[in-house]
């Protein structure tokens, strides 16, 4: 399987994006430095160019064929956290909850952390059930971003009043 590499600029650092031949695989925070080479893919393009659309607020809903590899699991817990409304946020124990085992809570939040479509795939959606910021691959000021970002645009609030994060 061929991947296609670029890396995109975006208001809480680079991001990595790759892509197969069909299906973005991969959308990851990264520190690039010195001189990168990008890809041309149009699958690559369209990402870039629906990224910069949610950045700018005018874009609350992805159309970009997506496929990460996972277990069964996991990949049942990526498609509950992809079902997560724009501005919305829910528990971890939530998200058990609709994966059909509270007891699951743990292995919830594993899958949720190895989720490797970030953003578009809204794993930063998913907060403790205290309303604290907790558990975020890409650092919780950038989950702190993107929370606010989107409640900017859907409820028109400046900044959601989150919790502080466990520390």
């Amino acid at each position: 399987m061929n991947l296609y590499t670029a890396y995109y600029s975006s208001p809480v650092g680079q991001l990595k994006l790759q892509c197969s031949d069909k299906f973005i695989k991969t959308i990851n925070f990264c520190d690039v430095e010195g001189e990168i080479q990008n890809d041309e893919h149009k699958l690559l393009h369209a990402c870039a160019k629906q990224l910069d659309e949610y950045f700018a607020g005018k874009r609350k809903q992805f159309t970009l064929p997506l496929n990460q590899d996972g277990t069964e699991f996991q990949t049942k817990v990526w498609d509950l956290l992809s079902k997560i409304s724009y501005g919305k946020t829910i528990s971890y124990n939530e998200l058990a909850k609709q994966y059909g085992d509270l007891k699951a809570i743990r292995a919830v939040a594993s899958a949720n952390g190895k989720n490797n479509i970030a953003i578009i795939v809204p794993c930063h959606r998913v907060i403790g059930s205290d309303q604290s910021l907790v558990g975020y691959g890409g650092g919780l000021w950038r989950k702190k971003w993107l929370l606010n970002h989107e409640a900017k645009y859907h409820l028109g609030v400046q900044e959601f009043n989150f919790m502080d994060a466990a520390k």
